[in-house]
C-alpha cells in the first residue's frame, strides 16, 4: 500500500519564514499531526551554513552581500556552505524514517536517484552520483546539493535543484567546501529557460515513484 506524502508549494519565501515553517512541520510530524511533507519553495539570494561549515567558505565579504540583500543563516543540517536563490527548487523533507527502514544513507542515496532519474530520463542529461561527493553531478559539475538533519527520526532540510539559478551567484562561496569542481543547471545545460512548473511536476512524480508515495493529484501522469 502507497504511502500518504503531503506536497505544499509555497512559491517564493523569505529563509527564515521557511525555516520556521519547517520546525512547525517537524513538531506536528512528531506527534502525527500530519503525514509526510514535501514543502517546495524559491528563496531570495540566501547563503547557509551547515554544520561542517567555515567562515572562510564564504568568499564575499560582509559588506558586498549586506548590500545586496543577501543574509547568512547557520542551521542544524549536515554538509557545508551553499548557496539558495530565485530559478533554484528547493525540497524540504519532512518525513519519519520509520517509514523508510529507519535508513538515513539508503534515504539520502534515494532521493539522489530521484534527480538521477528525472535528469537521464525526462531530460535525457547523464546525471550520476559520485562516491566522495554527495549531490548529484553531471560530469565534475553539481546539479542538485542535500543536506538532512533527523530530530527524533523525522528529517528537515532536503535538497537544492539548479533549474534556472543564476549560477554567477556560487562565486560568493565555495559550494559545499570543494574548490576544485562547479555548478551547472537545467538551463545551462539544456540551453534554454525551464518551466518550473513543468518540472516541479515531474520532480514529484519521480519522488512519490522511488520512496512509494501515492502521487497527490495534480502531479499525476497525464
Amino acid at each position: 500500500m502507497a504511502l500518504s506524502l503531503q506536497v505544499l508549494d509555497v512559491g517564493r519565501m523569505g529563509y527564515q519564514r521557511a525555516l520556521d515553517l519547517q520546525f512547525e512541520l517537524v513538531a506536528r510530524r512528531e506527534a502525527e499531526e500530519v503525514t509526510d511533507s514535501l514543502v517546495l519553495v524559491e528563496h531570495p539570494p540566501v547563503i547557509t551554513m551547515g554544520k561542517s561549515g567555515k567562515e572562510t567558505d564564504i568568499l564575499a565579504d560582509a559588506k558586498t552581500l549586506s548590500d545586496l540583500g543577501v543574509q547568512v543563516f547557520r542551521i542544524n543540517r549536515g554538509g557545508e556552505v551553499t548557496y539558495h536563490g530565485p530559478g533554484q527548487i528547493v525540497g524540504y523533507l519532512i518525513i519519519n524514517l520509520y517509514n523508510h527502514q529507519r535508513k538515513l544513507k539508503k534515504f539520502v542515496d534515494n532521493l539522489e536517484e530521484v534527480f538521477i532519474e528525472l535528469l537521464t530520463d525526462d531530460y535525457g542529461i547523464d546525471a550520476r552520483h559520485d562516491a566522495g561527493h554527495r549531490g548529484v553531478w553531471v560530469g565534475d559539475e553539481k546539479i542538485t546539493a542535500v543536506g538532512i538533519a533527523v530530530k527524533r527520526s523525522v528529517t528537515m532540510h532536503g535538497f537544492a535543484f539548479n533549474v534556472n539559478t543564476n549560477l554567477d551567484h556560487f562565486r560568493w562561496i565555495v559550494p559545499c567546501g570543494i574548490q576544485d569542481r562547479g555548478q551547472t543547471s537545467l538551463q545551462k545545460l539544456l540551453g534554454r529557460e525551464v518551466d518550473m512548473d513543468e518540472v516541479k511536476s515531474r520532480l514529484v512524480r519521480r519522488f512519490c515513484g522511488i520512496f512509494g508515495y501515492e502521487t497527490p493529484p495534480g502531479y499525476l501522469q497525464p
